[in-house]
């Protein structure tokens, strides 16, 4: 590894050792990049400062002119009034706006380590994503600010954005100067994104600053093609890389310009799409689902390429949307372990009901359990390797996901003969629901939280909207009531409300095996009683 920049050394000292770690390949001649790299810096440096950067719902627009400078100022913040240096982790909170995406720009470019969370999240799961990654400082859009205050994390500086206190973050006094980017190591840890594991504590990904255009120069660059009047938009939020990646990495590695909601379901991405002339749209295939008996209402002309990822994309949607547009789907899939897209394809080589080919700069392949090959046409383990791998922060799950130097992603793939991917199945527990991926033992350990619970278990349940629902089955102390609302309600209080339940079940007692082990696959299938 290069001399790294940071001063504060926690993230290089965790990442795994190197013989656990994915072998990189650096195939494309774009890949091959210099030792001492800010990707910030990069992403900020090339397009004129009077073309669009960001754009909001209201109609404000921020040159890459402003864009420069307010980072720059809210660099000099991080590193003078906040005490900021190279290497801090720095917490990120709050709802998808331009200052969200300048605050992490800011960080990149001080030379510190960007955790960007969900807005949604709770007390609970942010406290622990704090300790894990050891989180001294934080960035809070003052609207998110209640719950990451009431998380408790020790020693915890949290400066807030957006409000009308006189030591509001965009109210203190800093200098107007350009800020000179700490020169970072191409292999210094940039950002770590938070991903839930089957066993419900949160895994940190730990990755590099080369890493952040590695994304842009193989996915965004080979399937997207984006072009510089591209107006982009969609609907994961940045603390998802999906959603840092499609609204912030994508279109300024391009010179373009993007659409940042605050609210992006399906009713505000239509009227946004047409109101906006937007032509590069990011969104889940529930969300395609639910804006097609809406088309007809809006304008959707601008559309030029729209994508797919996070959960699996039914053909059936895929042909629907085609129908109705013309457009068809961009389909992918990504993990927060490699940062993004990495099978897919665009235009005339996309074969609805398949996931495409490796991204240029990726490759694929499906293996048993053994790590061997399996034929084209039966079903395996979809292993994948590239540029960018993943290095979990301190984690003994590096062994499970990292195996002879492939990324295995945990779901279930066929190869076809023509060598395009065809998704199975997870080939573990997470429930995939609406595009968020939502660990069962973490929902189950919320409800254990609850004095009258005694036993809880979650599954996922087939769903023809949101691809799977979550679905808990719970036993009560004797006399408690069985109120799922209320239950529900405490869940909402503990975990993002995405992760809540949409059914509770009473049982008398959960379905077991004779040695005790929990039998999920009567839940899944509808056989409540043991």
């Amino acid at each position: 590894m290069n001399v790294s920049a940071h001063v504060d050394t926690f993230a290089r000292d965790h990442l795994p050792p190197p013989d656990q770690w994915p072998e990189l390949r650096f195939d494309l001649p774009e890949l091959r990049y210099p030792d001492r790299l800010n990707c910030a810096a990069e992403l900020l440096g090339g397009p004129p400062g009077d073309r669009p950067a960001f754009r909001t719902a209201t109609g404000g627009t921020w040159t890459y002119g402003e864009l420069r400078a307010r980072v720059d100022r809210l660099a000099h913040l991080l590193t003078g009034d906040l005490g900021v240096v190279p290497g801090n982790r720095v917490l990120l909170r709050g709802p998808t706006t331009p200052w969200l995406a300048a605050c992490w720009l800011a960080v990149l470019k001080a030379g510190a380590v960007a955790v960007t969370v969900l807005a949604q999240q709770r007390p609970h799961e942010l406290g622990t994503m704090c300790e894990i990654a050891r989180v001294r400082h934080a960035l809070c859009d003052v609207r998110a600010v209640d719950d990451l205050a009431k998380a408790e994390v020790p020693g915890l500086r949290i400066a807030t954005y957006g409000g009308d206190a006189p030591d509001d973050l965009l109210r203190r006094p800093a200098p107007e100067t350009p800020y000179p980017a700490v020169d970072t190591a191409a292999d210094d840890v940039a950002l770590i994104a938070f991903t839930s594991g089957t066993t419900g504590r949160p895994k940190g990904c730990m990755h590099f600053h080369r890493d952040v255009l590695a994304i842009a120069d193989t996915f965004s660059q080979h399937v997207l093609r984006p072009r510089v009047d591209d107006v982009f938009t969609g609907s994961p939020p940045l603390g998802f890389t999906f959603g840092l990646g499609g609204l912030v990495i994508f279109p300024m590695r391009a010179g373009a310009s993007a659409l940042l909601l605050e609210q992006a379901g399906p009713r505000q991405l239509l009227p946004a799409i047409a109101e906006h002339r937007v032509s590069v749209l990011f969104t889940a295939p529930t969300a395609y689902r639910a804006m097609l008996d809406e088309l007809a209402a809006y304008d959707v002309s601008s559309l030029r390429r729209c994508v797919s990822a996070g959960e699996n994309l039914p053909e059936a949607t895929w042909r629907a949307w085609y129908e109705r547009t013309g457009l068809r789907i961009i389909n992918g899939i990504g993990a927060t372990e490699l940062l993004h897209i990495f099978i897919s394809a665009a235009d005339e080589d996309i074969r609805p009901g398949t996931t495409g080919v490796p991204v240029p700069g990726w490759n694929a392949r499906v293996q048993d359990e053994n790590g061997e090959p399996v034929p084209d046409g039966q079903p395996g383990l979809l292993a994948v390797r590239g540029p960018v791998g993943c290095r979990y922060l301190a984690d003994p799950r590096q062994r499970a996901y990292v195996r002879e130097g492939w990324n295995i992603t945990g779901d279930t793939y066929v190869r076809e003969g023509d060598g395009y991917f065809r998704y199975v199945a997870r080939a573990d527990d997470m429930i995939i629901s609406a595009g968020y991926n939502i660990a069962g033992p973490e929902v189950e350990d919320a409800l254990l939280r609850h004095p009258d619970v005694l036993e809880a278990a979650v599954v996922g349940r087939p769903d023809e909207a949101r691809g799977q629902v979550v679905v808990a089955f719970a036993v009560l102390r004797e006399g408690a009531p069985r109120d799922a609302e209320a239950l529900r309600a405490f869940v909402k209080a503990e975990l993002a409300p995405y992760k809540c339940p949409r059914e509770i079940v009473f049982l008398d007692a959960l379905p077991r095996t004779a040695t005790g082990k929990l039998q999920r696959f009567k839940l899944r299938t509808g056989g409540d009683q043991p």
